[in-house]
């Protein structure tokens, strides 16, 4: 299957946005443990607190959204994730070490999938998943990574 963008779609770049009930702790966790670079931020603009991370840079953004005047948000689900393709398993192994250290304990994933191809997942304050994968699905396989996967202790969610 050969995917093409639509011509018409001059796009340059991509951000997807999601309300938070806990902004200063889902704040905190993906800037201070997970350690995704802030590109924006604000409090209190017409009743929205938000900031903007960049997965990894400006071309893809995910925007986290506080309404103060009714800060609710959707039912956690296991399928509400932010999946971060890394770059092997070492980078795995890194990435799983800063959140492990951080006090993050990897759970197990809903889906086997994950679990079947090295993924580790983690849960934000809201109580969506964060997939750490150790490569992306469309790239060539990297080589074994049952050694990250033995080295993170996963929990039952």
């Amino acid at each position: 299957m050969e995917a093409f963008w639509p011509h018409q779609l001059d796009v340059s770049a991509v951000r997807f946005a999601r309300p938070t009930a806990r902004y200063d702790e889902v704040l905190a966790f993906y800037r201070d443990i997970v350690g995704l670079p802030v590109l924006a931020q604000w409090l209190d603009h017409h009743g929205y607190d938000g900031v903007v991370f960049g997965l990894p840079d400006s071309s893809v953004q995910m925007e986290l959204l506080h309404v103060r005047a009714a800060p609710s948000i959707p039912d956690p689900n296991p399928e509400n994730q932010l999946v971060l393709y890394l770059d092997g398993p070492e980078s795995l192994l890194r990435a799983c070490d800063r959140l492990t250290e951080r006090g993050q304990t990897p759970i197990a994933s809903a889906n086997p999938y994950w679990t079947e191809n090295g993924a580790a997942t983690f849960v934000d304050p809201d109580g969506w998943i964060v997939v750490l994968a150790p490569r992306t699905i469309f790239g060539p396989p990297v080589g074994p990574v049952q050694d990250a996967v033995n080295h993170v202790r996963v929990t039952e969610s």
